[in-house]
Formats: structure tokens, C-alpha cells, sequence
């Protein structure tokens, strides 16, 4: 798959993320609606699924590896930095195949397109 399909499935969890972390529905709901409701012909659908599930199932984890880095509480972020941070951290702990100097400069990319 292209590079540019895995930056929009990376951008397109990024939103999904934001709704299941705001509306606390089950993941495969969230999913399920983001699939019927967004054009993603550009997307790398698969690997958008696997951040979602990936990151849902493991996001106590996760927290649990940023928290000692923060420079405020994890309750203090904002969703759309949480949803940026899990999906980096899920990509360097979980996805060997995802060298971390990628890893690091998409959730930079993401986090720079996301203020704009």
C-alpha cells in the first residue's frame, strides 16, 4: 500500500478515535459509522481498522507509557493530542514492521495538519 494511503488511514483514526473517546461507544460501532459516513477510497482501510482496534484494546497501555512523560496529566490533554499520541505509541510498541523514525515524524505530520 502507498505511503499516502497509510497517512490517511493514520488521519482517519485520528477522527475516529476522537468520536469513540468522546462518545465512549464500542469501537466497532465507531468504525462501523466512520466506514458508512467517510469517502475512503484513498485509504489504507486495513490498517486503519488495525490503529482502531489496536489502539481501543490497548489504550490503558498506552496511557501507561506516555504518562511518565507528560508535563501534565493524561486527563489534561486534549482528545484529538490523545488520539495523536496512542496512535505514534501504538506504531512504536506494536508494529515492528513501522520503523519508529516513521512512527514519530506521521504523529508530528498529524499533530501539525490537525492545528491547522
Amino acid at each position: 500500500m502507498k505511503p499516502a494511503a497509510r497517512r490517511r488511514a493514520r488521519e482517519c483514526a485520528v477522527q475516529a478515535l476522537y468520536s469513540w473517546q468522546l462518545s465512549k461507544n464500542d469501537i466497532s460501532d465507531v468504525e462501523y459509522q466512520f466506514l458508512a459516513e467517510q469517502d475512503v477510497k484513498d485509504v489504507d482501510v486495513p490498517y486503519f481498522r488495525e490503529l482502531l482496534s489496536g489502539v481501543a484494546t490497548n489504550s490503558a497501555y498506552l496511557d501507561g507509557l506516555m504518562k511518565p512523560y507528560l508535563s501534565r496529566l493524561l486527563e489534561e490533554l486534549g482528545q484529538v493530542e490523545k488520539a495523536v499520541l496512542r496512535i505514534a505509541l501504538f506504531e512504536l510498541s506494536k508494529r515492528d514492521d513501522v520503523p519508529y523514525k516513521v512512527a514519530i515524524n506521521e504523529a508530528i505530520e498529524l499533530a501539525k495538519n490537525l492545528r491547522r
